[in-house]
């Protein structure tokens, strides 16, 4: 996933109430951390291929992940969004609800006013 898209999914899903952030794995991959009630955080798409999938992580030790969801590298950034809001993370090998739950109230978006600034101003809309 390239910044830009990472970015945007960060920011839609965090309008969903959901604790996600923009995760920099090295120089040119970048992917979805989203920070679970429980001290984990699962890890989506950082590992450069097309499908999406996650891993989950406690202290830097994997506890779990989520498959490869099937036909995931067609997904436009909606459908990641919905792919991460629906995932359920209470057993090791998450599994995808049928029904994402209802959003929080929305969480601010990380950079505030020095966003673009910060960032070099690559960030397109």
């Amino acid at each position: 996933m390239d910044e830009n898209r990472a970015l945007r999914v960060v920011d839609k899903l965090r309008d969903r109430g959901i604790d996600a952030h923009l995760a920099r794995e090295n120089l040119y991959r970048f992917g979805v951390r989203v920070v679970l009630p429980d001290g984990r955080e699962a890890i989506w798409d950082s590992d450069g291929t097309a499908d999406l999938e996650a891993q989950v992580m406690r202290d830097g030790m994997l506890v779990g992940f989520v498959p490869v969801i099937p036909g995931s590298a067609d997904f436009d950034e909606d459908q990641i969004v919905d792919a991460i809001a629906r995932a359920d993370y209470d057993t090791p090998i998450a599994r995808e609800r049928t029904v994402a739950p209802p959003p929080a109230p929305p969480l601010p978006r990380e950079g505030g006013v020095f966003r673009r600034f910060l960032g070099g101003f690559r960030e397109r809309g």
